[in-house]
């Protein structure tokens, strides 16, 4: 006997999903809410559905796959479910999506109403699709929305930002009611369009400003490298979120002041702070930039605490490549193997950092259990394998990768593919067939192409070729220094001093003067001294508290001090050198 649904029970059910709706917090619960829907034999109910949808689409945003296959069980989804799909699919990596679901809304005749539009207008701001914007924009008018609100700032919004700026001025000029989110929108706009004068403007004429439109200000000036505006917004800012904080750390790093990015991290940290993601990945990029390993060591550590579970595919190749260009390759590697998930761009960077350190067995090991695993190569890996071969003197193993780029992957050579190339053949002393490759090239050889030959000549002693390659660099530019310096040396190696004499006597006339040599270390933890080879020692003052407190121009015999180890710059006598520049 089935007992007929009261009222009471329907009451019942709904106060019972409601209860369920506030237990999901993730996917996995999402996926158990879902099965016992079917087991309470909800699956079928539209209301239960639409409540599905919506948690699986605003609740939980990384569940929005799940949602399209929910839509796709309902025959006939009410207009509700259609605009939860297109907000969700706005909102999503693939805001595409929502074009595609207002076009088949169109074709099933389905009346729009003022929530549609606006979620298809943030679509179309995401992609850039101006002209389907303005399509949007007509149906706003046609339909009688354009009054509402909601559908007036996002108009305002997609016009700031894609769409045409002095259209958006004018509807906020006309706008009979002129709330925080329009203030902002058209203030984002003349921000992001690089017009700070009449963003601050209107930032200035706000009666009520948001967190949101501070950070659009303050993030303005960053781009525009103006960080004292933007430390003096920062300062004014009555609550900060984690966006306020990135935008000047970010600044910071964008602007060469390293020191200062990692002072507002530690402030940051102090007032209680959580950092994100986008937090650790301008550190790591400040510590890339200064070699500051023992901050960076730091920086992983701290993500380590922070963080719940494996490292994420984006900062796990970042600590790869920071360890890997601040001297500590075996760290990349433990990075590496320690990462759950990897991608192609995880497999460049070791593969690239490797080789570079000179450790081209391990990094060509790495590219073959790449191909064993069937993850696809792209360009960037093939450049690292050839700056290995080229490391290692494999030479015929090079040219077989090359062949199996374009057999296999159907990769086409780009300019550094090829000077990897040049590069490989001239360390092995082809020089020759070198000269051959860089003349049959399917592009036009640059600059590099042509040094990588030049530099090769002077290690192999070849002054015919090393003329040549000359030749064609004076060509193309006559006031880079080291390739008279490397020709003049390819004539001195060989004592020809009327040629060198030449070569010395026409970099004068073309008044290009030799550019001196820098090295860095690292003191005190932190502080960084900034060598520059030159004949006159002297001090060079720094503006905005570069990275390098202690910069000098010292004798050139600074280098008996120094001792590049592999992968690795070490210092002797360290203590004594220190005492001698403070």
């Amino acid at each position: 006997m089935i007992r007929k649904r009261t009222t009471t029970d329907k009451s019942s059910n709904r106060h019972q999903r409601s209860t369920l709706w506030r237990q999901c917090t993730n996917f996995r619960t999402l996926k158990q809410i879902h099965g016992h829907m079917i087991i309470k034999g909800f699956n079928s109910n539209l209301s239960a559905l639409r409540e599905l949808i919506y948690a699986s689409v605003l609740v939980i945003p990384s569940a929005i796959n799940y949602a399209h296959q929910l839509f796709g069980l309902i025959t006939q989804p009410d207009l509700f479910i259609w605009n939860t799909m297109l907000r969700g699919s706005a909102q999503s990596p693939n805001p595409s999506m929502a074009i595609s679901y207002y076009t088949e809304l169109e074709k099933q005749s389905i009346r729009p109403d003022r929530y549609t539009f606006p979620f298809v207008l943030k679509a179309c701001t995401k992609l850039s699709w101006v002209n389907f914007g303005f399509v949007i924009h007509g149906k706003i008018v046609k339909h009688g929305f354009e009054s509402n609100k909601f559908a007036r700032n996002t108009l305002i919004y997609f016009h700031a930002n894609c769409g045409d700026l002095s259209i958006a001025s004018a509807l906020f000029d006309g706008s009979l009611e002129r709330d925080v989110v329009a203030w902002s929108a058209l203030t984002a706009g003349y921000a992001r369009r690089g017009e700070l004068g009449a963003a601050r403007k209107l930032f200035d004429e706000m009666p009520e400003k948001d967190l949101v439109s501070w950070n659009v200000m303050i993030t303005g000036y960053v781009k525009r490298g103006e960080m004292e505006n933007a430390r003096e917004l920062f300062n004014e800012v009555p609550e900060r979120d984690v966006v306020t904080w990135n935008a000047m750390i970010s600044g910071y790093v964008l602007s060469g002041l390293h020191e200062q990015a990692l002072g507002m991290y530690e402030e940051m940290r102090k007032l209680g702070e959580q950092p994100d993601e986008v937090t650790m990945l301008s550190l790591l990029s400040a510590c890339v930039d200064s070699g500051a390993l023992d901050v960076g060591e730091k920086i992983h550590r701290s993500i380590l605490e922070m963080g719940e579970g494996d490292l994420s595919v984006v900062i796990g190749n970042a600590l790869i490549d920071m360890y890997s260009k601040c001297g500590s390759i075996e760290k990349s590697l433990e990075v590496f193997r320690g990462m759950r998930e990897k991608e192609t761009t995880t497999w460049n960077s070791i593969i690239g950092g490797l080789a570079f350190h000179g450790h081209s067995e391990e990094s060509i090991s790495l590219f073959k259990e790449m191909r064993r695993l069937k993850i696809r190569p792209n360009e960037i890996t093939f450049v690292g394998v050839f700056v290995a071969c080229s490391h290692a003197g494999k030479v015929d193993e090079g040219r077989g990768y090359f062949k199996l780029m374009r057999d296999e992957y159907n990769i086409e050579p780009n300019i550094r593919h090829y000077g990897c190339m040049v590069d490989l053949l001239g360390r092995a002393g082809l020089l020759n067939e070198a000269f051959e490759f860089v003349n049959t090239m399917e592009v036009e050889p640059n600059a590099i192409v042509w040094r990588t030959l030049l530099g090769a000549c002077k290690i192999h002693g070849n002054v015919e070729l090393g003329r040549l390659a000359n030749e064609q660099l004076l060509r193309m530019r006559r006031d880079h220094s080291g390739d008279y310096v490397l020709l003049s040396n390819i004539f001195a190696s060989h004592g020809e001093w009327d040629g060198a004499e030449r070569v010395r006597k026409l970099m004068d006339d073309s008044g290009v003067r030799k550019e001196p040599g820098c090295s860095l270390i690292e003191a005190d933890n932190k502080a960084l001294m900034h060598f520059l080879f030159d004949s006159k020692p002297k001090t060079i003052s720094r503006k905005g508290e570069r990275p390098f407190a202690n910069s000098i121009e010292i004798g050139n015999d600074l280098p008996r001090y120094i001792n590049v180890e592999k992968g690795q710059q070490k210092t002797t006598r360290s203590t004594q050198v220190t005492k001698q520049l403070l």
